[in-house]
């Protein structure tokens, strides 16, 4: 959860941070965070912010690998919608075995990214990160294809779905009403009319784009 939390964003990670994201109480939080910190996996400020130590990246990384790749192969292989994997790959991931991992990974061909477009860690610790801003800093007339779309509200991934949003989409941003929170946007296409969309800010903040 402290590096998912730091991958997107400057913003440092907190005991509140974590409590709000975890949902659990600030207490709760800071035990665990203590007995992260006992295990050499994280270092604590007192009252400050929570940074994973060497060994806590290699730890996190190692982890979310296993989640990415999971949800990849029930998307790919046993036909669950890019909303219903992320519950399923939280159980799955602490199941199944480095052995395990490693076939998935090469029955899936090596993917460099999960069903919403996150990065997935290689075995050596390298992410294929790529060089994406959100939608919502975009300015009128930007274009830029949909590189990552968050999965944290399967309810707005249907939407997604609804409207024609998804990876590798190409988006041109038509009218940005920062007063209103609402952007306008084109979603383009090579054989037909560019088909618009009305996002609201939680929404344009959920995509993702590369030029």
């Amino acid at each position: 959860m402290i590096w998912k939390a730091q991958e997107w964003s400057l913003q440092k990670v907190s005991t509140k941070m974590l409590a709000e994201k975890i949902g659990v109480s600030a207490s709760t939080a800071s035990e665990s965070i203590r007995r992260l910190a006992e295990q050499g996996l994280v270092d604590h400020e007192k009252y400050g912010a929570v940074t994973l130590t060497e060994a806590g990246r290699r730890a996190a990384l190692a982890m979310v690998r296993r989640h990415r790749l999971l949800e990849t192969f029930l998307v790919n292989e046993l036909g669950y919608g890019w909303d219903e994997v992320h519950d399923e790959a939280e159980v799955l991931e602490h199941a199944v075995s480095d052995r395990l991992v490693a076939r998935i990974d090469a029955k899936l061909g090596f993917p460099q990214r999960d069903p919403h477009g996150d990065p997935i860690p290689a075995s050596d610790g390298q992410v294929p990160t790529p060089p994406a801003r959100q939608l919502w800093e975009c300015r009128d007339g930007d274009t830029g294809t949909v590189a990552r779309i968050s999965d944290a509200d399967p309810e707005m991934l249907r939407y997604f779905d609804s409207v024609g949003i998804s990876l590798d989409s190409r988006l041109r941003v038509v009218t940005r009403r920062e007063f209103a929170g609402m952007i306008s946007v084109a979603i383009e296409s090579g054989d037909g009319a560019p088909t618009p969309v009305e996002l609201g800010s939680p929404a344009a903040r959920a995509i993702w784009v590369v030029a």
